[in-house]
């Protein structure tokens, strides 16, 4: 007997999560889903059920800022789709999802049906956008997708540092934020920019940065 499939809901807004699941359950009868509301949640969601089948995930929550989270997603989880589902729905955004190891994307402004669509097709090995922007899109230059490639080596834990460096925050308030010795924190800088290839903060939070998506103006919550 075939095992239920399992997806991962992952969207800090409840009202769209449930939105999600709805279109899910229309999609896979007796699927099982699971949910999350920010990158930690969702990368915890992936270690407890490394048996998911797809992972529908916002750009823009908790832990998170554009395609870093996808990216790093990705880079620590290959074998489990991502569908990127977010309200940033420029054909750019959409197109360079896919670059950084999206298995499709859905614009929150989709029907039920549409959605539906895209989650059979993606389950089935395809890759989804919407049919009027699946062509003539510009693809992601080679020195971000070296970058991204770089992003998806660090560590859980290097990630949120990076994450806390492009806020602004200083190493002191990083320390005190994670509960850990500014020691600590200073050997997870000297890692993030070796990892990444750069030499100071700052060019480490520029380079993040060009992975940033500018989030919606208006959201269905």
């Amino acid at each position: 007997m075939q095992l239920a499939q399992k997806i991962i809901i992952a969207d800090d807004h409840p009202l769209f999560r449930a939105a999600l699941k709805q279109a899910v359950t229309q999609a896979v009868p007796g699927v099982e889903t699971v949910e999350a509301d920010s990158l930690e949640a969702v990368q915890a969601a992936v270690e407890n059920n490394p048996d998911a089948d797809l992972v529908l995930l916002d750009l823009h929550m908790p832990g998170t800022n554009g395609f870093t989270g996808l990216v790093f997603l990705r880079g620590k989880n290959p074998g489990i789709p991502v569908v990127v589902v977010s309200g940033s729905e420029e054909s750019s955004v959409m197109k360079r999802a896919l670059d950084y190891g999206a298995s499709g994307f859905i614009p929150k402004s989709s029907t039920l049906d549409v959605i539906a669509e895209a989650i059979t097709a993606v389950l089935e090995g395809e890759e989804w956008l919407p049919q009027e922007v699946a062509e003539g899109v510009v693809d992601v230059t080679a020195e971000d997708q070296k970058f991204a490639t770089n992003l998806a080596s660090l560590t859980p834990q290097q990630f949120r540092v990076l994450t806390m460096l492009t806020e602004g925050l200083l190493n002191k308030q990083i320390a005190y934020d994670l509960n850990v010795s500014e020691a600590t924190i200073k050997a997870h800088v000297t890692a993030i920019l070796r990892k990444l290839g750069v030499h100071s903060r700052t060019q480490a939070v520029i380079a993040a940065q060009r992975l940033c998506v500018d989030p919606p103006k208006t959201e269905m919550s």
